[in-house]
Parts: C-alpha cells; sequence; structure tokens
C-alpha cells in the first residue's frame, strides 16, 4: 500500500488538501480541486488528507487550519496555502513548478 511519504516522494508535482469533513471551506475546495485535476491531467497528482483521520501526519506539518493545501515534489514541500483558492489563482501557482 502506498504510504503519504511515497506520494510526496516521487518526481512528479503533488498537491496536497489536507481537510476535514465537517469543514465548510474544505467542502468549497472539493469541486475546485477536481477541476485543477482535470485541466493539468497527468501533470500533478492531487491527494486529500483527513486531518481527524491522519491527525500525525497533519502534525508533522503543522497543519493549523482547513482547508490546508500544500505542493510537493521528491517530497519537498515547495508552496502552502490555507482557506480556499480558487481554479484560477490554484493554476497560477502552480504553473511555474510545471515547468
Amino acid at each position: 500500500m502506498e504510504t503519504f511519504k511515497d506520494v510526496i516522494m516521487g518526481e512528479r508535482l503533488v498537491l496536497v488538501d489536507f481537510f476535514a469533513i465537517w469543514c465548510q471551506p474544505c467542502k468549497m475546495m472539493h469541486p475546485i480541486l477536481e477541476q485543477v485535476k482535470e485541466t493539468l491531467g497527468d501533470r500533478i497528482r492531487v491527494i486529500k488528507i483527513d486531518v481527524d483521520k491522519h491527525g500525525q501526519t497533519a502534525s508533522q506539518y503543522q497543519i493549523q487550519s482547513v482547508p490546508t493545501l500544500m505542493l510537493f515534489r521528491r517530497g519537498e514541500p515547495l508552496w502552502r496555502t490555507s482557506g480556499v483558492v480558487s481554479k484560477a489563482d490554484l493554476l497560477a501557482t502552480i504553473d511555474p513548478f510545471l515547468k
């Protein structure tokens, strides 16, 4: 079974959504993330981490509010933000990391 560390250690860019099922802004992010994945296809991997189920991982990355989005490549955190991000802003943020 693939672990969180396995996923973020890869060559492909990974967008991680740290969320909670009770979080209303997290629910707003879900369709935005689906649209970003649809736009970027195989150039990025999008994963969701439930902070209530994976508290140790959330703690390791000092997640204090949800949603928190982080970009990783080869295990390195490249970018992070908290709160709802529009599709356009998210694509603009990700684009330089795809080059």
